[in-house]
């Protein structure tokens, strides 16, 4: 019998990352806690899976964005942790025009019955 370990963070920070790249709803949407919140670049504001579900399924049908995200810090304690990185982001306007932007994004897990979830998601424009 095969004894089911708990994932640890970094396992679960990578899959989080990897769905976003690989632009895969359902594994995205399998890292976030169904009361996330998540703050856009702009001040936006989305809170609970419904509304995360229906902005990522639009942003990732969106072809023409690349993110390359470099992390700069993470910090774990106990059953809370946060992971800050720096992000070139890439895509057109409505016009078909390039743009780019930096951000600082930061990312704070929560270890839930044995999982951990995206709790919130802040994006800040520099």
């Amino acid at each position: 019998m095969t004894e089911s370990r708990p994932m640890d963070f970094t396992t679960a920070l990578d899959r989080h990352l990897a769905a976003i790249d690989a632009r895969d709803l359902e594994a995205y949407m399998a890292t976030v806690h169904d009361q996330a919140t998540i703050v856009l670049p702009g001040g936006g504001t989305l809170t609970g899976s419904d509304a995360i579900r229906a902005f990522h399924r639009k942003w990732f049908d969106d072809p023409d964005w690349t993110m390359t995200a470099t992390r700069t810090r993470t910090v774990l304690h106990q059953d809370t942790a946060v992971a800050v990185f720096d992000v070139e982001y890439r895509d057109l306007d409505g016009d078909g025009r390039p743009y780019g932007m930096r951000q600082v994004l930061g990312l704070v897990f929560a270890r839930i019955d044995g999982n951990w979830l995206l709790v919130h998601d802040q994006n800040t424009v520099l």
